[in-house]
């Protein structure tokens, strides 16, 4: 895969002590060829690309300064985290990345002694930092703890929670801010630079400590002193530098510097790693670092399909239906143009939800607030609260974080906002921080609820019509990942009737309830069966709250055998759901549930993971016919 004589210095480089043995002329070099590494390797298998591209130098300077594993770094969401990879002894292993049986895509404790916080939603790093400085000092153990977030990451109030308590606490703690949003001029840049390494400098510090300390010895006219040199360096540092902020939380800032010098960098980590107190360091860096298509498209090239290393082009499939985000995207943008009261809510993925295509034609209705999804539900029903109609368009995953802000300030107050959850089941290569195996399960408690999951793109578009003129409360749909099915869609919407399943296929020997991406599952595995004289009766049941209780009563009248199957965790989704309604009706039919199981599922293929727990047409057909076998065996043994 790659030609390992292109590399002068990689290949020697086995892990962080390697490092320090190297020169600053082959500290340069090596970054060049870890980022030509990435480049090369990435292109051929995919990956999230653009983050670990500009954190090359800050990665090299990290582990050149601090003692790792000793020295704990913690990384914030992970993908910026290639370059650690690749030089804490996975560099072979990145061809593996995201692949079934291969390395996590994010930090992962189980992978390596180097990554000692595992990370796959934002702005967690300086929480998990600072738990682990306090822990060091309780334990009364020598290490230092660096914390490295960026990326969007400091959009995230968890962060300013962070920071704050780590203020309050003063441990001994470092964060580095990789900010890859700010464009500092050159000139700005040098003047930053010599002002922090002055400020950052031993000598100076040592200067500063003995005049604190003598000032402190005379009496009121030391006090006045004090408080002249303090107001002078905070005037200072306000003029030249970013950081009141920063200051106010009460940590000690030092930059901007420029993030791609590594020189620098080393300089200004060998200075600040034994001031006491929490310390930030500010690194200015580009995202897509030394790749021009990467610098130039930042969001395409954030997460990469396969792609030509020359163009930066995606290397697509022909043929392929289109995704299910951008049929929802492009179905948002009809529906906004027709109902001047709908808008769109991002949590900072407009290209991952679809919501570019709004921005794109109506960006007066497409609102992005970042990385803060507990921000992105209030601030969506205090629209709703005014008559607006928000669309919050957000990962399975990622709404998670905000299911207290759903409830509260959204459920109880019975507002009219609509839930799209992309990426919802299974994902494929992220892995089990990016599955969306709960949402079924957290949105179905929730009182006032409605949730949904289309069989298809058409149903999907109609689900979304049905959502934004739903006027009783909040509203939930939710699809997977990847290519539609490809079916024809027609012109406009249809509403569909809350509550309401359909019957697409009939049979006589077992009833099959299916939600969602499983319903054509569910159709294959009844091919499958019917083969061996199984014929099913399948529904799609659209809802999976209000359920359709008429639907289950004629079911559970006509079948002794009847199955559900979903692609969400067994525990509290769909199919318990028709087990509670079957245990207050008192049906004594058999039932089989068939969803996620009760562990987080590792990374893959979306078709290796189906096979793996078992909800691929095959392995369905396979346990019906078990149940339908032992369910007759039951029935003889009681008669």
């Amino acid at each position: 895969m790659v030609d390992e004589s292109n590399y002068k210095v990689l290949f020697k480089v086995n892990s962080p002590a390697d490092i320090k043995k190297l020169s600053a002329a082959d500290i340069k070099l090596l970054c060049t060829e870890i980022r030509q590494y990435m480049i090369d390797v990435i292109s051929q298998i995919g990956g999230h690309f653009g983050g670990g591209l500009g954190t090359v130098e800050l990665t090299v300077a990290l582990h050149k300064v601090f003692e790792t594993p000793q020295d704990l770094l913690v990384w914030d969401t992970g993908h910026q985290a290639y370059p650690h990879k690749i030089i804490t002894g996975r560099r072979d292993l990145l061809k593996t990345i995201r692949q079934f049986n291969g390395i996590s895509g994010f930090l992962k404790i189980s992978e390596s002694q180097y990554d000692s916080f595992g990370a796959g939603h934002a702005s967690t790093s300086i929480s998990a930092a600072l738990g682990m400085a306090v822990a060091r000092d309780v334990l009364k153990e020598k290490r230092k703890v660096v914390a490295i977030i960026g990326d969007g990451a400091m959009t995230g109030g968890m962060a300013y929670e962070a920071m704050n308590n780590s203020g309050v606490l003063k441990s001994n703690l470092i964060v580095v801010l990789n900010d890859n949003q700010m464009s500092i001029a050159p000139n700005v840049w040098q003047i930053s630079n010599y002002f922090t390494e002055m400020i950052a400098h031993p000598e100076y510090n040592k200067f500063k400590g003995a005049i604190w300390d003598l000032t402190g010895k005379l009496d009121h006219f030391g006090d006045r002193i004090r408080k002249v040199a303090a107001r002078v360096e905070s005037g200072i540092k306000s003029i030249v530098t970013p950081g009141m902020l920063f200051e106010a939380l009460g940590f000690r800032y030092f930059g901007p510097v420029n993030g791609h010098n590594v020189s620098q960098l080393v300089k200004i980590f060998e200075h600040v790693k034994d001031l006491p107190g929490p310390i930030l360091v500010h690194v200015l860096s580009e995202k897509g670092k030394g790749y021009k298509p990467a610098e130039d498209h930042v969001q395409r090239l954030h997460a990469a399909t396969p792609f030509d290393k020359i163009t930066g082009q995606a290397i697509k499939k022909s043929g392929a239906p289109s995704s299910y985000t951008s049929i929802f995207g492009k179905a948002l943008v009809e529906i906004a143009k027709m109902n001047e009261k709908v808008v769109g809510v991002t949590a900072a993925m407009p290209d991952g939800t679809g919501l570019d295509y709004l921005q794109k034609e109506i960006p007066q209705k497409y609102f992005d607030v970042g990385i803060a999804e507990e921000h992105a539900v209030t601030f969506a029903a205090g629209m709703a609260t005014q008559g607006i109609i928000p669309v919050v368009a957000i990962y399975s995953t990622f709404l998670q974080r905000a299911f207290d802000q759903i409830i509260h300030d959204v459920a109880l107050q019975k507002l009219h906002v609509v839930f799209v959850l992309d990426r919802a089941g299974l994902v494929g290569a992220d892995g089990p921080t990016h599955h969306g195996a709960f949402d079924l399960t957290y949105l179905r408690l929730i009182p006032g609820m409605v949730v949904m999951a289309p069989k298809d793109e058409a149903e999907l578009r109609d689900m979304l019509y049905t959502a934004v003129n739903y006027k009783k409360g909040p509203i939930a749909l939710r699809y997977p990942r990847g290519s539609a099915l490809g079916v024809e869609i027609k012109e406009g919407f249809s509403e569909i009737q809350i509550g309401k399943s359909e019957k697409i296929e009939s049979g006589e020997d077992v009833a099959i309830l299916a939600v969602g991406s499983m319903v054509e599952h569910a159709k294959k595995a009844a091919v499958i069966l019917n083969a061996d004289g199984i014929t099913s009766e399948i529904n799609n049941m659209r809802f999976i709250k209000p359920l359709d209780y008429e639907c289950l009563d004629s079911v559970a009248h006509h079948f002794d055998k009847i199955v559900t199957l979903e692609e969400n965790s067994i525990i509290g989704g769909f199919g318990s759901g028709v087990v509670e309604y079957f245990s207050e009706k008192n049906y004594k039919n058999d039932l089989l549930r068939i969803g996620l199981p009760d562990n987080f599922v590792d990374h893959g293929t979306q078709e290796e993971l189906h096979k793996l727990i078992g909800i691929d047409p095959a392995s369905i057909a396979e346990k019906i016919k078990t149940f339908v076998k032992n369910s007759a065996i039951k029935k003889e043994v009681l008669a």
